[in-house]
C-alpha cells in the first residue's frame, strides 16, 4: 500500500479509533489521553496528529462509526420486514439499540464538548452520519406507518433522538451509584436498554 494513499489513511484512522474504543472499555473519557491511544497503536503520538488533533475528535469519529453501524441495522430491518405493527416496530427499534450500547454510552457524555473541540471538517463528517440516522428512522416511519402525518413523524424524531442521550445512565448503574441512591431514599427501578427504548417508542407511536 503506497504511503499517503487513501487506503492507508483509512486504515490508520481505523486503528486509532479501534484503540480508543478498546481503552474506553476499561477507562473513562477523562482518564484516556492521546498518549494512551498512541501506545495502543503501531505508530507514535506525533503521528496521530496527522489524523486527529484532539481526543474529542477521536471520540467523535467513534460516535460517527456507531451511528453508521446503527443505520446499517435499521436498513436490514427494513429489508427483512416489509410491514410491521406499532408493537413490532418498537420491538425491532429497541433491539437495534440494545446492540449499540457503545453508541448510547458516548451519547451520555458531554456532547457539546466533543463537538466544540473538533475541527469543522471533522464535525461536518460526523453530522453527515447523524443526519443519515435521522433520515433512516424517518424512512422506517414512512415504510411502516404511511398514514402517519408528517408532523407526527417529526415529533417522533425530535423526541426520540434527544431521548437517546439519557438511555445509558438509566440502564448502567455502578454499585457506588446504587449505594448513593439507597442512602438518598431513591427507589431506583432497573430497566434494560430494550425495555426503556421500547416503552418510549411505543408511547410516541400512540394507540
Amino acid at each position: 500500500m503506497p504511503k499517503g494513499s487513501p487506503e492507508l489513511t483509512r486504515a490508520r484512522r481505523e486503528e486509532i479509533i479501534n484503540a480508543c474504543e478498546a481503552l474506553y472499555q476499561t477507562k473513562s473519557f477523562k482518564e484516556i489521553t492521546l498518549k494512551d491511544v498512541a501506545s495502543a497503536t503501531s505508530f507514535t503520538r506525533t503521528s496521530i496528529y496527522n489524523y486527529f488533533q484532539t481526543k474529542e475528535e477521536i471520540f467523535l469519529a467513534l460516535l460517527q462509526r456507531e451511528y453508521e453501524l446503527w443505520i446499517a441495522d435499521l436498513e436490514r430491518i427494513m429489508a427483512q420486514y416489509a410491514t410491521l405493527t406499532k408493537d413490532g416496530f418498537a420491538d425491532k427499534l429497541a433491539h437495534s439499540l440494545e446492540q449499540r450500547a457503545q453508541l448510547l454510552k458516548i451519547l451520555s457524555m458531554n456532547h457539546y464538548d466533543l463537538e466544540s473541540s473538533s475541527r469543522p471538517e471533522r464535525l461536518a463528517e460526523f453530522k453527515v452520519a447523524y443526519g443519515n440516522a435521522l433520515k433512516t428512522v424517518l424512512r422506517c416511519l414512512e415504510q411502516y406507518f404511511p398514514e402517519m402525518p408528517i408532523a407526527e413523524r417529526q415529533r417522533f424524531l425530535y423526541t426520540f433522538f434527544p431521548f437517546l442521550f439519557g438511555i445509558y445512565p438509566y440502564t448502567f448503574v455502578t454499585e457506588k451509584q446504587r449505594a448513593a441512591m439507597e442512602q438518598a431514599g431513591v427507589n431506583y427501578v432497573f430497566l434494560s436498554i430494550y425495555e426503556i427504548t421500547y416503552n418510549c417508542a411505543r408511547m410516541l407511536l400512540g394507540d
